[in-house]
């Protein structure tokens, strides 16, 4: 899957919303899967930088992208529920989901952590992500194969001290992962669902995380992209429940 080789067609006439689709991987993400034929729904909180994004796709001649400003920290439910009643009198489907969107907060020992930042953390990590499932799932059942991918961590599959909030709201991502894969993975709703480790990247998350780190050392998102691809395409159809690396480990 690391090494997949994505066919330049692998997502024509598919319609993929990618969330933090304004910087890092969700950037890239969302330009590699209009590069190979999707219609992408860019999300974000950021509308310039959504708009740098849809410019750079058209340009490249690209299937003509979509802008959904939002901000996952204030965004109420019928905020996602208009949006899914957008998108269906839009498009009326959505063939893949990619839950990238999430905020670091803060590295500290939980008894010195700040209870605001943890229900921020918490909040956007992991009951944003269930809040657009919740409105999605229904536009997913009308794809012939939908794919939904959870954005996990290292350290959302064994905790390491001081990483808090982050560390938590990725556990539950994984246990939201496991739920849907469980409750949509069947013939008759053709919805898969999988987790998927990044690992180390070079994005500004990242550096904030590791001030001290070399971000050179890191791949790019770009060299991630063939797990990225393979997930959302075809190949991967029957891949359901699974957590998943990005990078060997």
């Amino acid at each position: 899957m690391q090494d997949y080789k994505a066919p330049a067609d692998l997502l024509k006439d598919r319609i993929i919303m990618v969330t933090g689709a304004g910087s890092g991987i969700g950037r890239t993400a969302a330009k590699t899967y209009a590069a190979h034929g999707a219609t992408v729904i860019l999300v974000g909180r950021t509308v310039g930088k959504l708009e740098t994004v849809y410019d750079e796709i058209e340009a490249a001649g690209h299937p003509k992208p979509a802008i959904v400003p939002m901000n996952f920290e204030g965004a109420a439910v019928k905020d996602y529920e208009e949006l899914a009643m957008t998108l269906e009198d839009n498009f009326g489907k959505l063939d893949g989901l990619l839950h990238n969107a999430g905020i670091l907060g803060d590295r500290s020992p939980v008894e010195m952590y700040d209870p605001e930042i943890w229900n921020k953390v918490m909040h956007v990590n992991a009951t944003a992500p269930f809040l657009l499932c919740r409105a999605m799932v229904p536009l997913l059942r009308k794809s012939e194969a939908a794919s939904v991918i959870f954005t996990s961590s290292g350290v959302g599959r064994q905790a390491r001290a001081y990483w808090g909030a982050y560390a938590v709201s990725k556990f539950a991502v994984e246990g939201l992962s496991q739920l849907l894969a469980d409750e949509l993975g069947d013939e008759r709703q053709k919805v898969r669902v999988n987790s998927l480790n990044p690992g180390a990247t070079r994005t500004n998350m990242r550096a904030h995380a590791y001030p001290a780190e070399n971000p050179q050392q890191n791949p790019a998102p770009e060299e991630l992209m063939p797990i990225y691809l393979y997930l959302m395409g075809k190949d991967s159809e029957g891949v359901n429940g699974q957590k998943l690396d990005a990078q060997p480990k």
